[in-house]
């Protein structure tokens, strides 16, 4: 396929980089008639982990910096070799094209003949525990992307100045380190205007006023040296960094397909669209190109799609594409002792469910959660919390990625059966520290009795056991601080009120078709609402809200359980899609379906915690992202209610 354009097309690092996870999504990217769930410029991402942060104050880092602002590659390049020319000098975002290869390095410093190439990243560091190279030899997994990006830029960089002496860097936020200021987060406000971004730092934060360092640059030649020498692997192969580079700037400048290699890294690919889209779909494309198949052959389902499976690339490469080829001697097979194995689950999305444990359309091991109710006691709490972790921390003391809890949706379940949604909690207001206050709140909301708490996954339990460790490490603990302690204590694992994780119990007793095998909240709240008649009856009335029904603290009179035009039942969350706008602004449809594909990993309350600290906002927007927010984490706990519910009435049958 080819399609020529007048316009330069260059290989940059973010191509080369798409060019290593598969070479053939260089003929997608930047095509408007291709469906990109991952958006190129990363908005939405970058805002959740704080990298515009990091950018802007690694900036701060080198007052004497010069910012090539130039848009266009020809000006920006020409400004660049212009500046070059000094014996010193610092350059931020330097334009350097190397025939079909350009790049912009974050910061360039050069002494006379030594040039620092600094490539400034979000990625988490630890320098008490780096992990950037494996104990065998060679880069770490997460870090290889990174180390080969730099590699990249010297390369290009080299190539232009064969005589120079080149030392290549990786500036990232050290979690050994806490800031020493409070705000510093918030000193980096951001506008944006349809796809124009723009970070206003504030006056407070020069080079003296960013307290102590966060930031560290340092030093991967050797790691560089590493991929020279192994080469880029990718799937087709591996080449030299040189051959690579030359043969995806080529192809990518005539606008020409590399033939697909299909793998497990498909699963994710971005330049995904629905069949029958209006949007091309190049994972489709691809697929179809590599199997010569039609779009009737992805019914069935792919290899791709079998939950939580290792062994996709094997199966590929022995021949089998669809979800049907995998057999037995493909999966280790287990029975479980305690609820279904992993194989169990993943077998049944192959094959089905077994005759004997059909409940109608899903697998339900009524004897396993039986026995786990038994050990359950009313009244029933049922608890989600929302949090955050950035790069750049908002608060004194804190390090780079420590959590921070700003909210909390609670419901409660009766032995008489009523169901109310009493309290929640959300604290979002720029500057202020909501740790301590979510414990008191979440302290005051649960000590009323001794009634089980649930969570659904692992992740409260973390929190729960991270604001401990806060508060025993804060001199300035609040006075309440041992109270505090001893009741988050009774929660998390070990404790005598430890919260009991639904998401596991979904995984061992609970498989619906349509979940795909997922024990996601997300999943299983659509699957139960699909065949449970006491939820269909219950929820499809406007009970919700109601002053005669269930209490809300966000909804009136509302209706939860509904139909499409098509018969199909509404999952409940398409309701809040307004709400989503609100969250996430004009990149809220593209967030959540890369949600879908593992990309976003249900960061979007995240995202709009961030949003309220440090972007610029009125007063109406931002009373809209809480009402959201608030909207959003009360389902969360509504649909594990709900959930509950349908087990409660599977049992009961």
């Amino acid at each position: 396929m080819t399609n020529n354009t007048a316009k330069p097309r260059y290989l940059t690092k973010s191509r080369f980089k798409l060019a290593v996870e598969c070479p053939t999504k260089l003929f997608y990217t930047g095509k408007p008639e291709y469906k990109n769930i991952k958006q190129e410029d990363s908005f939405l991402e970058m805002l959740a982990e704080g990298g515009f942060q990091v950018g802007e104050l690694a900036k701060l880092m080198y007052p004497t910096g010069y910012e090539i602002k130039s848009k266009n590659h020809e000006e920006a390049e020409l400004e660049t070799a212009e500046l070059l020319k000094q014996d010193e000098v610092v350059l931020f975002e330097p334009a350097l094209r190397f025939g079909n290869l350009f790049i912009r390095i974050d910061i360039l410093i050069k002494r006379n003949n030594l040039y620092e190439l600094i490539e400034v990243k979000a990625k988490s560091y630890n320098s008490a525990d780096p992990k950037l190279e494996k104990k065998t030899g060679g880069v770490m997994a997460d870090m290889l992307p990174y180390i080969q990006d730099v590699a990249f830029q010297a390369y290009v960089l080299k190539s232009l100045y064969p005589t120079a002496s080149v030392a290549s860097y990786l500036m990232m936020p050290d979690k050994a380190l806490a800031v020493s200021i409070d705000g510093l987060n918030q000193y980096f406000k951001i506008d944006k205007s349809g796809k124009q971004i723009d970070v206003q730092v504030s006056p407070l934060a020069q080079a003296e006023g960013i307290g102590s360092p966060v930031l560290v640059a340092v030093n991967v030649d050797h790691l560089i040296d590493f991929v020279n020498h192994s080469g880029i692997e990718f799937p087709g192969g591996v080449l030299s960094l040189h051959e690579a580079a030359r043969n995806w700037a080529d192809a990518y400048s005539k606008d020409q397909m590399i033939d697909p290699v299909i793998g497990s890294g498909c699963t994710k690919c971005e330049f995904r669209a629905d069949i029958g889209d209006v949007l091309k779909s190049g994972f489709h494309e691809c697929w179809k190109f590599a199997n010569g198949w039609n779009d009737g052959d992805f019914a069935g389902g792919t290899v791709l799609d079998l939950w939580n499976f290792r062994g996709k690339d094997d199966v590929i490469q022995r021949g089998a594409r669809r979800l049907s080829q995998i057999t037995q001697d493909d999966i280790k097979f287990k029975v479980g002792s305690e609820g279904l194995s992993n194989s169990e689950r993943q077998w049944m999305q192959i094959a089905g469910i077994p005759k004997e444990h059909d409940k109608g359309g899903f697998y339900l091991d009524a004897d396993f959660i039986r026995a786990e109710i038994s050990t359950w006691k009313f009244p029933y709490h049922l608890i989600d919390f929302e949090t955050s972790a950035v790069a750049l921390p908002f608060f004194k003391g804190m390090r780079p990625y420590e959590q921070i809890a700003f909210q909390f949706s609670h419901h409660i379940m009766t032995e008489a059966g009523e169901i109310h949604h009493v309290d929640e909690f959300l604290l979002a207001e720029p500057g202020k520290f909501p740790n301590y206050e979510f414990a008191r709140a979440l302290k005051t909301s649960l000590e009323r009795d001794d009634g089980s708490v649930f969570m659904w996954s692992h992740h409260e339990n973390t929190i729960l056991a991270k604001i401990i460790q806060q508060l025993e490490e804060d001199g300035d603990a609040p006075a309440d601080k041992d109270a505090l302690i001893a009741f988050l204590r009774t929660l998390v694992k070990g404790g005598e009120r430890a919260m009991v994780d639904l998401k596991v119990l979904a995984q061992k007793a609970y498989f619906h078709p349509d979940t795909k095998a997922s024990s996601s909240i997300k999943k299983v709240l659509p699957a139960v609402l699909k065949t449970s008649h006491m939820l269909r009856e219950k929820y499809s009335r406007p009970i919700y809200g109601a002053s005669d029904g269930i209490r809300s603290c966000n909804f009136k009179d509302f209706v939860w359980w509904r139909k499409h035009a098509n018969g199909t039942v509404v999952d409940p969350y398409e309701f809040l899609k307004g709400s989503a706008s609100a969250l996430l602004g004009d990149d809220a449809d593209v967030y959540m379906e890369a949600e879908e594909y593992g990309i976003a990993e249900g960061g979007a309350a995240a995202t709009a915690y961030s949003r309220l600290q440090f972007e610029s906002l009125d007063s109406e927007s931002r009373s809209q992202i809480k009402a959201a927010l608030l909207r959003y984490c009360e389902l969360d706990t509504l649909a594990m209610v709900m959930i509950v519910e349908a087990w409660m009435e599977y049992c009961d049958a």
